[in-house]
């Protein structure tokens, strides 16, 4: 099959939605399919193709919006390329510039189109409008959802059975809907494959003794994630336990201001914030940590959850149903409701070491579930009944002319 992913970001731009277009591409290639990329290029104005690794990169101009860019939405010269190369099927991960573009081919070439919403947006409005035009905003969000994910999608694929529901529920949407959570690779956060050279190389670098005991966040340092919560909550933790670090992985709009929260409350010695880290050095900070928390309640699903299973690290979450398709309360990971009942979720790990250790594995045995392998073969099989979909409609549409025609020639 010749598969086209078109989005908006792609490497070396890291996210979790980057991430899981890389990994999904690099799954689908094992199984023998060709894919090509289509995205904005970032760091530069010109268009650029890689032969080997099949990605077309267009140039656009800066949004202001951490390092995305806007492109044409029908860009000729990159049109012509992908007439070229004859793809099967188009998958689409963004609703904007790209994302049009990859709805004019597929409409031009009569290719089927597959959709994945990733983003519930409705969830960061308030930080565009800070509450001014609230209802109005939303009304026009669902509008331009409902016409970018059913008018002119053959399938939608959707991570969470929250994101399912804002789709049948809200918005009567009335086409089909597939519920796969996305997958990663793994495998390179199992234990087995860490090296423990490297892993004790970043405990020096962080300045990490073996006494320590490590609450990791991995996500954009921005007011969405509720990383304020974390800060917060992490003064009253250190009341009780000076051991207890809290290691905040990322980069963002807000880290000055969590930086200088983390001063104001003075505790520059039990915070760590790294910055950006290197794809490949990933795995080994959630192998130096203990537990994985995040506060957020914006996400669609939360890879980083998923990362941190993969690494024997229990998570730590606070309760929304994004992150219940992947957390069994109490089995393999632990929901909390407010500050209290983290900090208490905190403390009893800390004091209790077996249950911590039980906690850890059964999130390793769950994370199982989201290899690459299973996601692809599950997006593959969306990717087959939209071409069977579009196929029907062709035929239906080739009948419908005929038998139009032999009613005009008998009238």
């Amino acid at each position: 099959m010749r598969i086209g992913i078109f989005t908006e970001t792609y490497t070396p731009y890291i996210s979790g939605l980057v991430t899981s277009e890389v990994m999904l591409k690099h799954a689908l290639e094992k199984e023998g399919h060709t894919v090509y990329v289509v995205t904005a290029n970032i760091e530069s104005f010109k268009y650029e193709y890689d032969e080997k690794e099949k990605v077309l990169k267009i140039p656009g101009f800066p949004t202001g919006i951490y390092d995305s860019r806007l492109t044409s939405i029908y860009p000729v010269r990159a049109a012509k390329m992908i007439k070229s190369w004859h793809l099967d099927v188009i998958h689409s991960q963004t609703e904007f510039a790209i994302g049009t573009f990859a709805r004019i081919i597929a409409k031009q070439y009569n290719i089927p189109l597959v959709h994945t919403y990733h983003t519930m947006y409705e969830d960061y409005i308030y930080y565009v409008t800070k509450g001014y035009f609230e209802k109005s905003s939303k009304k026009l969000l669902e509008y331009f959802t409902k016409f970018y994910c059913d008018t002119t999608a053959t399938e939608l694929i959707v991570p969470t059975t929250k994101t399912y529901k804002l789709f049948t529920e809200k918005y009567k949407f009335n086409k089909n809907i597939h519920i796969i959570p996305t997958g990663i690779e793994v495998e390179r956060f199992f234990t087995e494959n860490i090296k423990q050279a490297e892993e004790n190389n970043l405990r020096k670098r962080l300045n990490l003794s073996k006494k320590d005991f490590i609450i990791i966040f991995v996500g954009r340092l921005a007011e969405e994630k509720n990383i304020e919560f974390l800060i917060n909550s992490q003064k009253e933790i250190n009341k009780k336990y000076k051991n207890i670090k809290l290691l905040i992985v990322g980069d963002g709009p807000d880290k000055e201001k969590y930086e200088s929260l983390t001063h104001k409350l003075k505790l520059d010695n039990n915070i760590i914030f790294t910055g950006k880290a290197a794809w490949n050095d990933m795995p080994y900070y959630y192998h130096v940590s203990n537990v994985f928390a995040t506060a957020s309640k914006t996400e669609t699903q939360g890879l980083t959850v998923i990362e941190a299973m993969a690494s024997g690290i229990v998570p730590v979450c606070l309760e929304d149903e994004a992150f219940q398709s992947m957390v069994t309360d109490k089995l393999n990971g632990l929901f909390f409701k407010n500050n209290k009942e983290y900090e208490d979720i905190i403390f009893d790990l800390y004091e209790n070491r077996k249950k911590l250790e039980w906690y850890d594995k059964q999130a390793r045995i769950q994370s199982e579930h989201y290899s690459s392998k299973n996601y692809a073969d599950r997006v593959l099989e969306v990717y087959k009944r939209a071409i069977k979909e579009k196929e029907s409609e062709y035929r239906y549409g080739f009948i419908s002319k005929i038998y139009k025609e032999i009613k005009r020639r008998f009238k």
